[in-house]
């Protein structure tokens, strides 16, 4: 199936960060990670001209299409299918929870909202009820190469990687890294490569904290100034400086220590020292 020559047809659009995935290969792993069954419902987001979809609605009990652009519905809207409801709605204005449960979510989503479309998805790491995220079960994602090191990145990794998106990722979910996406394997071609990540959603956090919200706040604290050492950074950000110096005492952490190198469950250590030590 020649997706490149069918591709070629349609002028993308830039305001809306458009490139259509024309490789048969990378679709087939995109669906070989999606694992869709004969019981499943799946959200796409962002199908585009519908290469996916033809492929999804072939395999699903129901596929919901999110898109935004108007031409775009007009196309995927050309696949014959009962199993196929289109929704021209901006996927940040939707909400996922009313497809139903145990959703699978396939997205080649605009890279410039990759972040706000996780948060959507996800919910932030203080949002234990995000009905959203309850009503899915696995997120797979074609996003930009460097965003997909960041979603899987932990203390051992670059510290440019490692961050506030690593840490939102991971608290709720498993992710895993499935393959690098040449550029070529888009039309038009975009500048950087691509990535597939699947995310598995966690039933419960990935830490049990008292305070969630003033977790969040510890982990923008110890990333805002990845120069500060984590004594410095943490009384920036507006703690107690003997709180923070005792904190770090209990916890036998240096003060020189920085962010970038602290596992998830040692900040979620910090942050539960730090509260009380107030």
């Amino acid at each position: 199936m020649n997706y490149f020559e069918r591709a070629k047809k349609y002028r993308a659009k830039k305001r809306l960060g458009q490139n259509f995935l024309v490789d048969e290969k990378i679709i087939e792993a995109i669906l070989d990670a999606s694992d869709v069954s004969s019981e499943d419902t799946v959200v796409e987001i962002g199908p585009g001209l519908g290469f996916m979809t033809e492929h999804l609605v072939k395999s699903a009990k129901k596929v919901y299409a999110i898109e935004l652009d108007k031409d775009m519905v007009e196309e995927v809207s050309k696949i014959d299918a009962d199993n196929l409801e289109i929704i021209h709605k901006d996927i940040l204005k939707t909400d996922i929870f009313s497809f139903g449960k145990n959703l699978k979510i396939v997205a080649n989503i605009p890279y410039y909202i990759t972040s706000p479309i996780l948060a959507h998805l996800l919910g932030e790491i203080d949002d234990l009820k995000s009905k959203n995220r309850n009503a899915i079960s696995q997120i797979v994602l074609t996003v930009q190469y460097e965003v997909a090191k960041r979603l899987v990145a932990d203390e051992k990794s670059p510290s440019k990687e490692y961050g506030p998106l690593s840490f939102l990722a991971q608290f709720w979910s498993e992710v895993e890294f499935v393959k690098k996406v040449p550029s070529r394997s888009f039309f038009p071609s975009p500048k950087v490569d691509s990535a597939v990540v699947k995310l598995t959603v966690r039933k419960e956090p990935l830490l049990k904290l008292s305070d969630y919200s003033f977790f969040r706040k510890v982990i923008r604290a110890c990333f805002a100034t990845r120069r500060k050492n984590i004594k410095n950074s943490l009384i920036n950000a507006g703690f107690s400086k003997n709180a923070v110096e005792l904190t770090l005492k209990e916890l036998g952490i240096a003060e020189n220590m920085r962010g970038e190198t602290l596992s998830v469950a040692t900040i979620g250590d910090i942050s539960e020292k730090l509260k009380a030590n107030l």
